[in-house]
């Protein structure tokens, strides 16, 4: 390492050495060597260009010598405001056409580490979402904010019971819906966590001038994504060909560092399969983390424990860190497409920070605006009922290979405090555009 940090530095080239020791040593000695040839780079944008280069120094370093010759006279930042792409950090491709070249690479995060992306088009690229920084005129933002802030003195925590303990929601919440009318029907019709909802409220002014300007952004973010990112250019299986209209918003408060969410996929029930959402943050800026969930063999797993406690198949399955985590930084202010791989494919949270900057008007708290298309055909007269009498929840299986993707129904009366549930449980099927399909397309199958 020693020799590394004294000869002198080696002229740009398409195929660098690789640094001493770069195989085995720690990250932080890694980043430290860095931090000493690029003194002015901060630590976390350091990070990630080692994470592209996969772990590589002198990979990392030969691309930010190439950076920092390709703007002569510029000057460096040790703070990051909206992170650039982190492209602009990989190496032109050598005049040979080698396939192997750096720009080749796809970034991905690493098992046991957060990569840390502010920049849209590393958003777009890297997870199922899209982000749009500085979405409403700054005056528009801030009159919503406070609109909801207001809101927010009222809203509640979600009570919810987890392995026969009921708990709450480390946030407050609210849901909001366009007219009286749904706000009677959601009261009598529809269960969350297997109960009733008892707080349901009018649209407000601000949500309700906002909601057209996010349904035409979600609508081309969606097919911008179905063009350039989805195989042959067209719509995932089950997604919708209707463009997306929003019926219904839920409006959850985080107030200070330490309020989040853990790690969750969004119930599909009354949203249909391959569901799209459109999140707004305002307020103090966190981290929205996501990880892709990897499905698992219970055979292969069990095979390498040996067939006898099984417990290797618990760890493999329970192992948040399989594939990393990527953490998407939420300014106020922005707009957070969620497309149509999200919640089958993938979990995400709100994590905890350690400081958070104040916001000027939302002081430390920050509001999240999530809008939804509630399918008519996903009202509860149309789905499933369990044998107590509660409408079914859709989920889909997700951590096994078997089955893996398939969707059903089962009950969920076992969510609310003092209930115990019944084990109804059947398979869902779907038209190619998402839309149910039930005995003879003529209603829901009922419970002997």
């Amino acid at each position: 390492m020693k020799s590394f940090l004294t000869k002198p530095k080696r002229k740009l080239s398409p195929a660098p050495e690789p640094c001493p020791g770069d195989a085995d040593e720690p990250t932080e000695v890694k980043l430290a060597l860095l931090s000493s040839l690029h003194p002015a780079v901060d630590q976390e944008t350091l990070l990630d260009i080692l994470l592209a280069h996969d772990g590589s120094v002198s990979q990392a370093s030969t691309a930010l010598q190439h950076q920092e010759h390709a703007r002569p006279g510029s000057k460096k930042s040790g703070v990051i405001g909206y992170q650039q792409s982190l492209k602009q950090y990989a190496l032109p491709p050598p005049l040979s056409g080698d396939a192997t070249s750096p720009t080749k690479k796809k970034l991905k995060s690493k098992r046991g580490s957060t990569l840390h992306l502010y920049d849209p088009a590393d958003v777009a690229e890297h997870t199922p979402c899209t982000i749009i920084h500085n979405f409403l005129p700054p005056e528009d933002a801030n009159d919503l904010l406070r609109e909801l802030l207001d809101e927010a003195e009222s809203f509640e925590k979600i009570t919810f019971k987890l392995f026969d303990n009921v708990v709450s929601s480390p946030h407050t919440s609210g849901f909001f819906v366009e007219s009286y009318e749904a706000m009677q029907q959601q009261k009598a019709d529809y269960y969350y966590n297997g109960a009733k909802l008892t707080d349901v409220r009018r649209i407000t002014p601000q949500l309700a001038k906002v909601k057209p300007v996010v349904q035409e952004a979600v609508n081309r973010e969606v097919q911008q994504r179905i063009k350039t990112r989805y195989p042959g250019g067209k719509k995932l299986k089950y997604q919708s060909p209707h463009a997306w209209v929003p019926n219904s918003a839920f409006v959850n408060c985080y107030k200070g560092a330490q309020e989040s969410v853990g790690w969750h996929s969004d119930q599909l029930t009354y949203l249909g399969p391959r569901a799209v959402i459109g999140s707004v943050s305002l307020g103090v800026a966190r981290e929205f983390r996501v990880r892709r969930v990897l499905p698992k063999d219970k055979d292969k797993d069990r095979d390498k424990d040996g067939g006898g406690s099984g417990s290797s198949v618990k760890a493999a399955e329970d192992d948040p860190d399989a594939e990393g985590q990527i953490s998407i930084h939420l300014p106020h202010n922005s707009l957070l497409v969620m497309h149509a791989e999200m919640q089958e494919e993938w979990k995400h949270c709100i994590a905890p920070a350690p400081s958070i900057d104040p916001h000027p008007v939302a002081g430390v708290r920050r509001i999240n605006i999530t809008y939804r298309d509630y399918r008519q055909r996903f009202h509860p007269r149309h789905t499933p009922r369990c044998r107590c009498g509660i409408p079914c929840v859709l989920r889909v299986v997700q951590r096994k290979r078997e089955n893996y993707g398939r969707y059903f129904w089962m009950c969920h009366a076992s969510n609310v405090p003092g209930k115990e549930g019944c084990s109804f449980f059947q398979w869902a099927e779907f038209d190619d555009d998402g839309n149910p399909i039930f005995d003879g397309n003529a209603g829901p199958k009922q419970p002997p």
